[in-house]
C-alpha cells in the first residue's frame, strides 16, 4: 500500500466513524472532500511530503481552493487536519 492509499484510507476510516456523509477522492496532488448527497466542496488536503502533514485548503466565494488565514495557510497532521475540518464551520458554507 503506497503512502497515498493509506491517507485516503485513514480519511474514509475517520468519516465513517463520524457517521459519514462525506465523499473524498484522490486528485492530482491532493484530496478533495465533498459532500456526498451534493458533491458541494468541502475541504482540499495537499500532502506537504512531510511524513503525514497535509496543507488545508477551503472552497472560497470566489469559487476556489484557498488557504485560511493570511500567514501561509494551516498545516496539519492528517488527523488533525480531519477534525479541524470537522468542527470548524468554514468548511461547510457550502454543503
Amino acid at each position: 500500500m503506497t503512502a497515498d492509499d493509506d491517507m485516503l484510507l485513514r480519511i474514509n476510516r475517520f468519516n465513517e466513524a463520524r457517521g459519514g456523509g462525506v465523499m473524498a477522492k484522490r486528485r492530482q496532488d491532493g484530496y478533495t472532500l465533498q459532500n456526498q448527497a451534493s458533491g458541494a466542496p468541502i475541504a482540499r488536503l495537499r500532502p506537504t511530503g512531510r511524513a503525514d502533514t497535509v496543507r488545508v485548503l477551503y472552497w472560497s466565494h470566489q469559487g476556489k481552493w484557498s488557504q485560511i488565514g493570511d500567514f501561509g495557510g494551516i498545516t496539519l497532521p492528517l488527523d488533525e487536519a480531519l477534525v479541524y475540518v470537522a468542527e470548524n464551520s468554514i468548511f461547510w458554507t457550502w454543503v
